[in-house]
């Protein structure tokens, strides 16, 4: 549903919002790139179908697919994102603990149920996957990496500020770690949504612990396919999952704003245990899978981070359009330019 903001005006004008989505992807990836200590690299457009490398999303997306002529049509898929391809990279660039790599990734997911002020059928983000060990695979590493990367986000918003000062910072000093199992049994007549809203107004920045698993209502909080995120390793008594979301409350647009899913990454058990869970044992012979299960790619923690969402919140923008090229229905278009907000 689009969200048109009262008496809404651009904090920078729309000609010149270039540079400043500029200052902020270099500042971040800068400053990001560091504190994970990741290096930069080059990052597909699309892969071979039939691997299992590309991201299925939760399982129903359909990603868009072409034949390459000279290889007798071979069949090729836009990336949905590289939350596999990042990790087999990680074996075949031999990547110590400690260390990783991020992409600047592009992708198309043309399934999008609804284009809204948050959903675009283009994606950019930031990629990233991190080497780990077999004793870091807890919840302890999973929130020291998230406070990690919230830092790194405050210390964007404070340089939004010193170029823009008329941006006034509003993130917390720091993020509430909130289990999903929790946020249910707080509001349990709410749905996922709404739980993540109430949650996010009422702190600010939340990391959202869990999803992918079942609740006790028997419900998911939401999606998450079975062979990347860790989903169903008990954490603690009754609780499950080494992922979640980083969200944080979005004061233009009065709602919840996902800006990062991230998590520990399945090591053998959890990727049979999560394949037997969701029927999807068919996967078990596919490339990726194969290579977790032989042990040949390593133990890793990994997620992404949305370029234009990142730069949207910071510049207090009210549509994901102002802050990237795509393609809208003209009615979109048309109500959003009556109220200030030019899409690209």
């Amino acid at each position: 549903m689009l969200i048109i903001p009262d008496n809404y005006e651009p904090t920078i004008n729309p000609e010149l919002s270039e540079d400043a989505l500029k200052l902020i992807k270099d500042h971040f990836q800068k400053d990001f790139s560091t504190a994970l200590r990741l290096r930069r690299v080059t990052d597909p457009l699309f892969l071979a179908a039939g691997t299992g490398i590309n991201d299925n999303l939760n399982g129903i997306e359909r990603p868009v697919t072409f034949g390459i002529k000279c290889m007798n049509d071979k069949k090729c898929e836009i990336v949905h994102s590289l939350a596999k391809w990042k990790r087999m990279k990680l074996g075949a660039y031999n990547i110590v603990p400690g260390y990783g790599i991020y992409t600047d990734m592009n992708a198309l997911r043309p399934d999008e149920e609804e284009l809204d002020n948050l959903h675009s059928i283009y994606v950019d983000q930031w990629d990233w996957e991190r080497t780990i060990k077999p004793e870091d695979r807890n919840l302890k590493f999973l929130k020291k990496t998230v406070k990690k990367i919230y830092g790194v986000l405050k210390d964007t918003e404070e340089f939004v500020y010193q170029r823009f000062p008329h941006i006034k910072p509003i993130l917390p000093d720091s993020i509430t770690f909130i289990q999903s199992e929790d946020l249910l049994k707080e509001y349990p007549d709410l749905t996922p949504f709404e739980r993540e809203n109430k949650a996010a107004e009422k702190y600010g920045a939340i990391f959202v612990i869990g999803i992918g698993g079942k609740l006790s209502n028997g419900k998911i909080h939401d999606g998450r396919s079975p062979d990347y995120d860790d989903w169903s390793t008990e954490t603690e008594p009754g609780y499950y999952g080494l992922n979640g979301d980083i969200i944080v409350w979005n004061p233009i647009l009065g709602r919840s704003f996902e800006i990062s899913s991230m998590g520990i990454r399945v090591d053998k058990e959890a990727l049979l245990r999560q394949l037997e869970i969701t029927g999807t044992m068919d996967r078990v012979n596919l490339q990726f899978h194969k290579a977790i299960l032989e042990d040949k790619i390593p133990l890793s923690i990994g997620g992404g981070i949305g370029q234009s969402r990142l730069c949207m919140f910071f510049l207090r923008m009210a549509h994901i359009g102002e802050s990237q090229s795509s393609v809208w229905p003209d009615e979109m278009i048309k109500e959003c330019a009556e109220h200030n907000i030019i899409l690209k």
